[in-house]
């Protein structure tokens, strides 16, 4: 199992590189080629993609966590780029949801495209709320349990009202190691702690790595050190942080997990077993 960043707050350490707000993963499992959300730029994705040696058309597989613009804005230049060729898109199905924030304006942060225009491109969606396997040993976490922190994001307009958005569709990725399990989340909306405890629950196996935005930008000490405890309550081996996670928080990851924690970057690889 080898895992890709191909979009992340940071550039990294390579030439040829680019860095932007939202986050993207390439998974590579048995020959098999899953994509984690897109980014917020659909020229930079393709950039990095084509300076690593990744090409559009070998994408079996696309997979959405969430209905953000900063993790689905590269989508429709990545359908242009496959020039017809059909992608099956699994995510939750409130996907399209119409979503602002308030702060510090008013602003539009929903996936920015119709379905039908992503459709008419070659997108081919397939929307559940709950687990499913997509290949033998990577499965959709299906809606995940809100067992602990919690908070709202922004706003959604239903019927022409402004309501608390708890993103529901924020989903992982789950990949099946053989003796536990690895997690791959875009924003962790759901809250990180949640999502291990759901995917740990779902596959009745330990989890060796959490990787992604862990949304905890602007945390409280407090909730910092609440996480960092059950993470350890929860015997996770490994974490890989970046985008939404915020440096204060990988800090305190840093100095909580030494070696255990890793920061992402663009064009980082991670290979697990």
């Amino acid at each position: 199992m080898r895992i890709t960043i191909l979009f992340e707050n940071h550039s990294g350490f390579k030439k040829g590189l680019f860095g932007g707000h939202g986050f993207s993963a390439l998974v590579e499992h048995r020959g098999y080629k899953i994509l984690v959300d897109t980014g917020v730029d659909g020229e930079i994705l393709l950039r990095n993609m084509n300076a690593l040696g990744i090409k559009p058309a070998d994408i079996n597989y696309l997979f959405l966590t969430h209905g953000h613009y900063d993790h689905t804005e590269g989508l429709k230049a990545l359908l242009e780029a496959r020039r017809g060729t059909k992608l099956i898109i699994i995510a939750h199905p409130d996907i399209f949801a119409k979503r602002v924030a308030l702060k510090p304006h008013l602003r539009d942060i929903s996936l920015p495209f119709k379905r039908e225009e992503l459709e008419e491109l070659g997108a081919e969606f397939i929307l559940t709320r709950s687990p499913i396997q997509i290949v033998e040993g990577i499965y959709s976490s299906g809606e995940i349990e809100r067992d602990t922190w919690d908070r709202p994001v922004g706003y959604r307009i239903e019927s022409g009202k402004l309501m608390k958005d708890d993103v529901k569709d924020d989903i992982a990725l789950i990949l099946d190691l053989g003796d536990s399990v690895a997690v791959i989340t875009g924003c962790g909306h759901s809250g990180v702690i949640n999502i291990a405890m759901h995917a740990q629950k779902l596959m009745n196996k330990p989890i060796r790595a959490l990787i992604g935005g862990f949304h905890l930008i602007g945390s409280k000490p407090e909730l910092l050190k609440e996480t960092v405890e059950k993470l350890k309550e929860l015997k996770v081996e490994k974490l890989y942080a970046g985008h939404c996670t915020g440096f204060e928080a990988m800090g305190f990851f840093m100095i909580e997990f030494r070696r255990a924690f890793e920061p992402l970057y663009v064009g980082k690889v991670i290979k697990l077993g």
